[in-house]
């Protein structure tokens, strides 16, 4: 197979993976916006998390609410918590990678705000310990993954929201991650316009 297969491939699946989530995940996206107008509304804020290319995207929404997406508007609070490298490695070289997440959440997480947590598998030990934590302070939940959502989805209930990428495939999910991300922040923008 030449490169120039590999690279069509990619985007024929691209389009296949975008084709079916948009017939399967809009409402959930709709649902979760309404979740963070209100909590934008109560004067809460977003925590996100992720690992690896996950994190990249955690650390890109609580960017565009803080500076901006695309129109002028107030900044909006939100913290990644996969950012602090203090705070991380502190945590992992004296607890363990697992509560990297989980203890930020303990310290500064209150029930007006959100966790957003982006995961393309949903099994990752942290982001279950992340979501545990969030839980036990009354934080609602917005789990960004793929598949079936693996064992995140298990911690999850009615007030919480998941929207699931249909792919196995770490890449479709990143790329449709980020159109979720994209979608929300111009709702975002539009919502806070009026």
């Amino acid at each position: 197979m030449s490169n120039i297969d590999i690279i069509k491939s990619n985007f024929q699946e691209n389009q296949k993976i975008n084709s079916i989530s948009s017939s399967q995940i809009l409402e959930s996206i709709d649902t979760a916006t309404s979740k963070i107008l209100s909590m934008i509304d109560s004067s809460g804020k977003l925590l996100t998390c992720g690992n690896g290319g996950s994190s990249g995207d955690a650390q890109h929404i609580a960017s565009e609410f803080i500076n901006r997406f695309e129109s002028e508007r107030k900044p909006l609070p939100a913290i990644s918590l996969n950012s602090d490298t203090a705070t991380l490695t502190s945590i992992a070289n004296d607890y363990g990678y697992q509560y990297v997440f989980s203890k930020q959440i303990k310290a500064i997480g209150n029930p007006d705000d959100i966790l957003m947590v982006f995961t393309t598998s949903g099994n990752s030990v942290n982001i279950l310990d992340a979501i545990v934590s969030a839980k036990d302070k009354n934080i609602p939940i917005i789990l960004v993954s793929g598949d079936n959502g693996g064992k995140a989805c298990a911690l999850l209930d009615q007030n919480d929201i998941k929207i699931l990428v249909p792919s196995t495939r770490t890449s479709r999910i990143q790329e449709m991650h980020l159109v979720i991300i994209h979608s929300i922040c111009e709702c975002i923008d539009i919502h806070l316009a009026k």
